[in-house]
């Protein structure tokens, strides 16, 4: 249950966020930074309480994985709406994920979700491009030219690379079952 809880609250945090990327001018940039800090507290806490409280399930991790899902590819929708990160990025994650979900529950036909180690790795990395967006938004209220610039390359070079690392985890999971 309390598992449950941490998830849903990055959850509540998905439509602020996406709106406060496409238009900053909705959101105090410290706010949005905190709900970004919610969301990475939250991810990082859920998995670990359910263990621990031994209430840990197939369902649970699916609604946990589903919820990263929708934060990170909402977050980047709303930072591609105003052009801060690549456009193709959020719905690469997104086929990505589909791809994860079927993967696991359909073609494997197991009773959980089927994790690969570039998959995984991108999960969590997905959430740095939000960061940046963050923290540039940030510098500009502190008025730092050359963090805020230093930052949106930053940004755009973590992303780019994302979109690369997502197309080839993408095409290792698709050609996974004709290797093995």
């Amino acid at each position: 249950m309390t598992a449950h809880l941490l998830t849903s609250a990055r959850l509540l945090a998905v439509a602020p966020v996406a709106v406060a990327f496409a238009r900053p001018d909705t959101l105090h940039p410290t706010t949005v930074a905190g709900l970004i800090v919610l969301a990475i507290v939250t991810d990082l806490l859920d998995g670990k309480v359910a263990r621990h409280q031994g209430t840990a399930t197939a369902g649970g991790m699916l609604f946990d994985h589903s919820t990263d899902c929708l934060f990170v590819s909402g977050g980047l929708a709303g930072a591609a709406l105003a052009a801060r990160v690549p456009m193709v990025l959020p719905a690469l994650i997104v086929v990505a994920f589909g791809q994860y979900v079927f993967d696991s529950y359909v073609v494997h036909r197991q009773k959980q979700l089927r994790m690969s180690t570039l998959g995984r790795w991108n999960g969590v990395l997905y959430f740095v491009p939000l960061c940046g967006v963050a923290l540039v938004d940030l510098a500009n209220l502190v008025s730092i030219p050359l963090a805020s610039t230093f930052l949106t390359s930053a940004t755009q070079l973590v992303a780019h690379a994302l979109v690369v690392s997502t197309v080839v985890s993408i095409i290792d999971r698709a050609t996974a079952t004709a290797r093995s």
